[in-house]
């Protein structure tokens, strides 16, 4: 198997992001063309993969973690993840069952840390799709919908705007006429109720 290209400055991430022209003709849901564009030329394989699945998996791990850019953290980090181990030569599921799983897994143990459980900077995130994880990853977000869900409806609104549509605090205030300071409130409230209802749950 030849391996990458060898270029000054590489980075994978970077290239996948890189809006070329015509590039995205290549975007397809057959799982072997891109198996066998990794096999062919990994770099335009990987850049292929990141395109078909970052977005959906962003959106996916936002409803675990309540928030846009920790999810987009998480999910650059399995490809960082994927791309450094080689794993597209040895995973043996569909990609996409794979990074599906492992975005789920990483964001379950961010919660973990989030709440107070020590997990090694350097573990390794197991990939588990038995019956029991995913369970636990459905009730998981099962409870994080049903708590959100509860909150007041303005306090709701401002926290949706804020965690799951990026936008800024001021953009928030703008477009509902309210102060920001307000909005920081709703916020701080949101997450403090988060913050108890999961650390409960985590602990159990």
């Amino acid at each position: 198997m030849k391996g990458p290209k060898k270029r000054s400055g590489n980075n994978p991430l970077r290239i996948a992001q890189d809006n070329e022209a015509g590039e995205e003709a290549f975007l397809t849901d057959n799982e072997a063309l891109i198996r066998l564009m990794l096999k062919e030329d990994p770099e335009k394989g990987f850049s292929v993969l990141f395109k078909r699945y970052y977005g959906t998996l962003c959106s996916h791990v936002t409803r675990f973690v309540y928030s846009k850019e920790v999810a987009e953290d998480i999910v650059s980090e399995v490809f960082f993840h994927f791309w450094k181990n080689r794993l597209y030569a040895t995973v043996t599921t569909s990609f996409r069952a794979y990074l599906y799983t492992a975005a789920r897994n990483r964001a379950f143990n961010y919660l973990k840390q989030e709440f107070g459980e020590k997990l090694s900077a350097d573990a390794d995130w197991p990939v588990d799709n038995n019956p029991q994880t995913i369970l636990l990853f459905n009730e998981l977000m099962t409870k994080i919908e049903r708590t959100i869900g509860s909150f007041p409806p303005q306090c709701q609104k401002v926290f949706l705007l804020s965690r799951f549509e990026g936008r800024k605090n001021r953009e928030i205030a703008d477009e509902l006429n309210i102060r920001m300071k307000t909005v920081e409130a709703h916020i701080m409230k949101a997450l403090g109720i988060l913050r108890k209802t999961l650390s409960d749950y985590l602990k159990q």
